[in-house]
């Protein structure tokens, strides 16, 4: 484990899995989102403050499927009131984080 930290520059966890940093999360959750992206050209600009459905037009049933995707991607589960708290995509990138954490 320590030589692959070393090679990767990655912290690892208790589980076996690379903790992924912000941006490798924020960089997923875009890839993530695409798909259901009604404006493109606002995910190309997109930020950490990038509203989820009023910036990007992602409507409440897509940001739904958003999250089970991110869930299947990152391996986690997100409660039903920690979903109610997505709003940007910085929300989104600090709750994974917490879970991979």
């Amino acid at each position: 484990i320590a030589a692959s930290y070393l090679k990767s520059g990655k912290k690892n966890n208790n589980k076996g899995v690379d903790i992924m940093d912000d941006k490798k999360i924020f960089e997923e959750m875009l890839n993530i989102l695409r798909v259901y992206t009604k404006d493109q050209a606002a995910l190309e600009k997109a930020t950490l403050d990038t509203h989820i459905l009023d910036d990007l037009k992602v409507n409440s049933a897509r940001l739904v499927d958003v999250i089970i995707k991110g869930e299947d991607v990152f391996g986690i589960t997100v409660e039903d009131d920690e979903a109610d708290k997505i709003r940007t995509i910085g929300d989104a990138v600090n709750i994974i984080k917490q879970k991979l954490g």
